[in-house]
């Protein structure tokens, strides 16, 4: 077996494609400690730097202190504690929705919904740029999976008018993509479900706390939040906490805590991670200047570094994607980031397209000025260097 294992690593490595593991020894702030040493941090998600804050922390301990520090079984047997119950109802009144139910992580709550609610003769027509827990799920539920090209309403229409059975319909989108940061164009989705009767699902774990009035994500940005069947998410981005949920109907609810695998044999979430999860909620909806500090950096960046003649992806959100072409490529301007004491790890296939590697920038309302000029500053140095801009002028 190892033999065959070290040939496949080569061949891992001759792509470019080899993975390591970075150890930090700090939590994640706008500067940390990685291997020793220290780093502008510009990958997390934690965007509203929630992860880090005091008053999380605080109910954290509380919830250890009260409950112990695991759930000691699942939701459906020894795990299911009144600050569970609490939870989802903070969920649905912060999502505006009839009820949420919480797994244990995003992942899971993206496969759970797609592989109990749609089954063999049903037809899924999934994003080409979906999450991989999208995918996974597409494929658990023996449903035909149908996908479209990214964003492409032309492409999502005339599959959907080529499709033909008695089985339900089901259109599933990242709210916001995690790797460009560009929005899904939701209210063509809604018309084009209502004509075709479709449902709807949208993945918000990179919404949720950013977009919408409240940070309440994807449809409350676009006001569609009563068109959407399923609002995925995640307590571990902006809200600062850990695990993942579904907004719903009530009845949805109980379908999915009957019949959702992901669920049922999932161990329950940690007492310190729903009480963190709670407060990260309060503070999202009580203090908005985190949001707008948040949009206002990643704006700044953004047109910074399209001035400087870098190939820049995103609109609105936290996310920009840096395009430099080449596994390898990407690869070196990572290294030569962290030698000038920036981190921004290098995305590579199969995560994104052959030809598309690039730096993933994160921003989070922590970052100051200094910090993000710094880290300009050190691209472009960078991009010049390795021929990927050329700044006129200079």
């Amino acid at each position: 077996m190892d033999d065959w294992l070290r040939r496949e690593l080569q061949l891992i490595e001759e792509q470019g494609l080899t993975r390591k593991l970075r150890t930090f020894s700090t939590g994640n702030e706008n500067e940390v400690v990685i291997n020793g040493k220290q780093f502008l941090l510009f990958s997390s998600n934690n965007y509203l730097g929630l992860a880090t804050d005091s008053r999380l922390k605080k109910k954290a301990t509380e919830g250890i202190l009260k409950y112990g520090t695991g759930a000691g079984g699942s939701r459906l047997t020894t795990g299911n504690f009144d600050i569970h119950d609490q939870l989802e109802a903070a969920i649905a009144d912060f999502k505006k929705a009839e009820a949420a139910i919480v797994f244990s992580s995003g992942y899971l709550a993206n496969i759970g919904v797609i592989s109990s609610v749609m089954k063999t003769g049903d037809v899924i027509f999934s994003d080409a740029w979906n999450h991989a827990s999208i995918i996974e799920g597409c494929r658990l539920s023996h449903a035909k999976t149908i996908v479209y090209e990214h964003a492409d309403m032309v492409d999502l229409e005339r599959k959907l008018r080529q499709s033909h059975g008695a089985g339900k319909k089901l259109i599933v989108t990242d709210g916001v993509f995690s790797m460009d940061g560009d929005i899904a164009p939701l209210p063509e989705i809604v018309e084009l479900a209502k004509e075709y009767k479709a449902y709807i699902m949208i993945d918000d774990a990179h919404a949720t706390g950013v977009l919408g009035n409240d940070g309440r994500g994807t449809a409350d940005y676009y006001g569609l939040k009563d068109d959407i069947d399923f609002t995925v998410g995640t307590l571990s981005k902006a809200l600062g906490a850990e695990g993942g949920f579904v907004a719903t109907s009530s009845i949805a609810k109980n379908y999915l805590l009957s019949n959702a695998r992901s669920f049922i044999f999932q161990t329950a979430l940690s007492p310190s991670a729903i009480e963190a999860a709670r407060e990260g909620i309060s503070i999202v909806q009580n203090e908005p200047e985190r949001r707008a500090q948040l949009l206002k950096n990643a704006q700044y960046l953004r047109l910074q570094l399209a001035q400087c003649g870098f190939e820049v992806r995103g609109g609105e959100t936290a996310i920009i994607s840096l395009i430099i072409g080449g596994s390898h490529e990407a690869m070196q301007f990572s290294e030569k980031l962290m030698e000038e004491g920036i981190f921004i790890p290098a995305i590579r296939p199969p995560t994104v397209p052959k030809g598309s590697s690039r730096l993933r920038i994160t921003v989070m309302a922590t970052h100051t000025i200094e910090q993000l000029n710094t880290a300009i500053s050190k691209m472009k140095k960078i991009g010049r260097e390795m021929g990927i801009v050329r700044v006129p002028g200079t």
